[in-house]
């Protein structure tokens, strides 16, 4: 009976440990997401950042030489939703385990098909997607908690930039969308029930890019055909400017300022001084 009861005791005070055993603090290194519009994709990277906390990070914690899980914890992944171009190289949609292998003054940066390992143990280089070199630089500032930034945006490219300690590296993600918008472009604008907003942003697109000025023209006419507003009278007086044709593109920015005055809307009367000055009046 003794016995038992000696059993049942042990048994009641396992589970009691058990059960508080489990406490939640704050992480050492904390998880971050961060996402970017690029192009016509996104971009998202999930990683975990570790401190120095007074220890020296390149070179002694994080050896040279060898691969690294880019963080702490899990390994570092990023997404990209679309294709892209990652320094140079077309990369497909999906997400990638992004390892490094630092040195002193050049790191490797690895894209690995597994993203989802704990730390870089198991890592294999048979799973490489791509890989390749960039130049390590002196950070700016010192960087207590390492930090994975997407910089210098574009319409079309982003800079991923690690920095940690006293190092900083970058490389270029580019997503290339000419060919794509072309060929919607050239799809939507020819149909019959092509719509006002079809046709703005098919002028405004190739006003942008500075091409085919002359089809640009004819859709923004159309634009004024259903809507006879100020920002329809000024993508006319803003795509004819650009083709030197002052004739067509004085008379659209005045009455596009005469409506943008009443309007209120500052941003459109600055874009008719634009045309104004650009034609010289």
């Amino acid at each position: 009976m003794k016995k038992l009861n000696l059993k049942l005791f042990l048994i009641c005070t396992v589970i009691s440990i058990s059960g508080f055993a489990q406490i939640n603090t704050p992480a050492a290194s904390p998880s971050t997401t961060l996402s970017q519009g690029l192009g016509l994709t996104k971009i998202t990277i999930d990683y975990s950042r570790p401190s120095v906390k007074g220890r020296k990070i390149f070179g002694d914690l994080v050896p040279f030489g060898k691969v690294w899980r880019t963080g702490a914890n899990k390994i570092t992944s990023i997404k990209f939703d679309d294709e892209v171009v990652v320094n140079g190289t077309q990369v497909k949609a999906g997400s990638y385990g992004l390892y490094t292998i630092p040195n002193a003054g050049e790191w490797t940066i690895i894209l690995n098909a597994d993203d989802k390992q704990w730390g870089s143990y198991a890592y294999d280089e048979k799973k490489d997607v791509l890989r390749f070199k960039v130049k390590a630089s002196k950070s700016k500032y010192f960087v207590e908690q390492m930090a994975i930034d997407i910089e210098g945006i574009t319409p079309t490219t982003a800079d991923i930039a690690i920095k940690w300690e006293n190092t900083e590296v970058k490389f270029r993600v580019e997503q290339q969308v000419d060919a794509k918008i072309m060929a919607e472009i050239e799809e939507k604008t020819s149909k019959p029930d092509a719509t006002i907003d079809t046709y703005f942003s098919a002028a405004d697109y190739y006003y942008q890019k500075g091409i085919h000025l002359d089809k640009a023209l004819v859709w923004a006419n159309k634009v004024i055909e259903t809507n006879k507003e100020y920002w329809a009278y000024q993508l006319v007086a803003r795509v004819a400017a650009k083709q030197g044709n002052c004739a067509v593109a004085l008379p659209n920015a005045e009455k596009s300022m005469e409506l943008a005055k009443k309007a209120g809307d500052d941003a459109y009367i600055k874009l008719n001084q634009a045309v104004f000055a650009q034609c010289k009046k």
